[in-house]
């Protein structure tokens, strides 16, 4: 078993579930076969501390002793489904406002993954961003940690300054400007 260790194959599936608590998920693969372990510090090296159950995503696995595991994430694509909340602040706006918004920098206040919100602020400002679970998911993250640093859209919203969309902060370095 320890040369087969060694070797690794890439592998596309979907995110079973993960809980950023725990430290770990499972990832379904496309081909079928046994659940592949998804550790939080495999996460983190492609820039994230959490991603969303239903994510599609693609990565390098070995097989060991104890299963097949994750060893490198190579890409998250999140796929919009028709049973996420449409948030009102942002379903009433031109789509093309919104997307058109800048990446902006910022840093988790809180954020209380039960109640599905928290607060965030963009570096320089003291006003707070309002962030919602449901454009977490769309952004393809499942949880966030007070002082992360994230890349933010921000738009003005009926009740203040509100996240349209998130993306931890190494990721959103490695985007182009958009």
């Amino acid at each position: 078993m320890q040369e087969e260790e060694n070797i690794t194959e890439t592998v596309s599936g979907l995110v079973k579930w993960f809980d950023s608590v725990k430290g770990f998920g499972f990832v379904v693969a496309d081909t079928g076969g046994s659940d592949i372990l998804l550790h939080v510090n495999v996460l983190r090296n492609f820039g994230q501390n959490s991603v969303a159950d239903g994510a599609a995503i693609e990565v390098e696995v070995q097989h060991t002793e104890r299963g097949v595991q994750a060893v490198e994430v190579i890409s998250i694509v999140v796929h919009e489904g028709s049973d996420t909340v449409n948030l009102s602040d942002i379903a009433d706006m031109d789509m093309a406002t919104v997307a058109a918004a800048p990446l902006e920098p910022g840093r988790v206040k809180w954020f209380d993954k039960g109640k599905g919100f928290g607060f965030a602020n963009i570096f320089g400002r003291g006003d707070d961003v309002f962030l919602h679970i449901e454009v977490l998911r769309r952004s393809g993250l499942s949880d966030l940690q007070p002082g992360e640093a994230l890349a933010m859209r921000v738009i003005e919203g009926k009740r203040g300054h509100m996240a349209t969309e998130v993306h931890a902060w190494e990721s959103a370095l490695e985007k182009p400007n958009e």
